[in-house]
């Protein structure tokens, strides 16, 4: 099964994947409510943790696939699929505004990483994209010293978002 035929068969039956994008940010709802203040404390926390997790890496892949497919593919942004482009990022920004209302994101367990991995994505996709459209205008426009510093400074910026996801 490819990736196109997976996101074919979930938007063809897309209601497992809504109950899944529905209560991950419910359940953040929930746990605000009732451990209210409390959510640095150990179950909360952890609890939290999951909870993003759950909710960012589908989110994650998604802001990633829609970059992907708009920057490189060039699809049109009206062929974008609701439920597997849209829906899993909101439920990532609901899902953190929730449990940032409860708690500071600094004292739930494994964020960092998530943060990093954020930042490596688009420092790795910002680079993918600057390598691909320069061919060769690189040579003619650009001095290519300041090529050089500029793809230095990618990739200093993809080991830093490295070493702040396995940190």
């Amino acid at each position: 099964m490819t990736l196109g035929q997976f996101f074919e068969s979930v938007s063809a039956q897309p209601s497992g994947l809504l109950t899944f994008f529905v209560m991950v940010p419910v359940t953040a709802l929930i746990a605000g409510i009732l451990g209210k203040g409390e959510g640095h404390l150990s179950p909360w926390k952890y609890l939290y943790s999951v909870l993003i997790y759950l909710a960012c890496i589908p989110g994650i892949f998604a802001l990633t696939l829609s970059v992907y497919l708009f920057l490189f593919e060039r699809t049109s942004i009206l062929d974008t699929n609701v439920f597997t482009q849209i829906l899993p990022v909101i439920c990532m920004i609901a899902t953190l505004w929730l449990v940032r209302k409860n708690v500071d994101l600094k004292f739930v367990p494994g964020f960092g990483r998530l943060n990093g991995l954020m930042f490596m994505l688009t420092a790795l996709i910002t680079l993918m994209w600057i390598l691909e459209k320069t061919h060769i205008w690189v040579i003619s426009f650009m001095p290519f010293y300041q090529f050089l510093l500029f793809f230095l400074i990618m990739l200093i910026l993809v080991r830093l978002g490295w070493s702040r996801m396995f940190s």
